[in-house]
């Protein structure tokens, strides 16, 4: 894996494809409509389009987009709309959020949005909630978020539950399309305080171990000790983050993955002017580099089989039921390799 993919060895009692000890674990995909240098809006909406069926015609289980504002390299902000356009361009693969920023919006707004996708695009549509968000201070004002909103996270769930099942909270509030619907929701976090929200709600929990890694182990602990049955799910279900970059050859995967460690500390330390490959790397071996850095901890990088043996170690050690992957390379091209690559890796699908 080299000494730039911090992470496990795998194990030769990791059984093969996708499943550890007799559990099938689903594969998914996280979507974050990146918009490259030199790219528009558009040309990350095509990509994403392509993606999605790419991991349709592979057998991934669900493709997740998140809620990011005021970021010039993510498109899908407006994320309940990027879903329907690519619902509109694939037939079978589940699509979600993953996730909304609840605390930005209405629960009836988003029981509305929702219902509408479910309504048309029947069995096909999933809703994780997050209380991050996803934005910076001047961008909460801008979207009139009350800097207290976060606090009503749980209540706000709950009312939103109740919309999509059509039992109300509010009398004489009814979603419309939404009520009855009953899309599935998800909790988002990365910290304990949406493991124990997941587990007391009884719903599936998904951390961002993708980018926030500390407290995974802890959280996936907690939430499972701590779940309560719920008419969504009897038992707990949890997912975990996990970046991924699968090529032909280690040295092309390392390659692509050092040109994203050098793209993201530009994002983060100097976003309004372009770094060069040295000024980068010096940045990457400083204090504040190796901080940035650490939060893609996680993450699979390399040829199949490395890929895979980094995956299977990952998800018996972190005990979650699915993958959701990240695959981060830096063009579509390489991207979408990459995903072939992986579902070769985990169990051969034929295109």
């Amino acid at each position: 894996m080299s000494e730039r993919t911090e992470g496990w060895t795998a194990r030769s009692s990791l059984v093969d494809g996708w499943h550890a000890e007799g559990m099938q674990r689903a594969l998914s995909i996280l979507d974050l409509a990146i918009i490259g240098k030199g790219q528009t809006a558009a040309d990350a909406f095509a990509n994403s389009v392509a993606l999605a069926r790419r991991a349709e015609a592979r057998g991934y289980e669900r493709v997740w987009y998140a809620e990011h504002h005021n970021m010039a390299s993510i498109a899908s902000s407006a994320t309940s709309v990027l879903i329907a356009h690519i619902a509109a361009h694939t037939s079978t693969i589940r699509l979600g959020a993953g996730g909304v920023m609840l605390p930005n919006h209405s629960p009836l707004t988003i029981a509305e949005q929702f219902g509408t996708l479910a309504t048309l695009h029947p069995g096909r549509i999933d809703l994780g909630l997050g209380r991050a968000p996803g934005s910076d201070q001047n961008t909460m004002r801008a979207m009139r978020r009350d800097a207290h909103s976060s606090d009503r996270f749980p209540e706000d769930v709950l009312e939103l539950q109740g919309y999509l099942r059509g039992e109300s909270r509010i009398p004489g509030v009814v979603a419309v399309p939404g009520a009855g619907t009953d899309v599935p929701l998800y909790i988002l976090g990365s910290s304990l305080f949406g493991a124990r929200l997941a587990a007391m709600l009884g719903l599936p929990y998904a951390f961002a171990s993708h980018f926030a890694p500390a407290a995974l182990l802890d959280a996936i602990e907690i939430y499972r000790r701590e779940f309560q049955p719920s008419p969504q799910l009897a038992e707990p279900y949890a997912i975990a983050g996990v970046n991924v970059i699968a090529s032909d050859a280690d040295d092309d995967a390392l390659d692509q993955w050092q040109t994203v460690r050098r793209y993201r500390i530009a994002r983060f330390v100097a976003p309004d002017r372009d770094l060069s490959d040295d000024e980068a790397d010096a940045i990457l071996a400083s204090p504040q580099g190796l901080q940035i850095a650490q939060m893609m901890h996680y993450s699979a990088v390399g040829t199949p089989d490395r890929v895979k043996a980094y995956l299977d170690e990952f998800a018996e050690r972190a005990s979650v039921d699915e993958l959701i992957t990240a695959h981060s390379s830096p063009t579509i091209d390489q991207r979408l390799r990459s995903v072939d690559l992986l579902a070769d890796a985990m169990d051969p699908v034929t295109v």
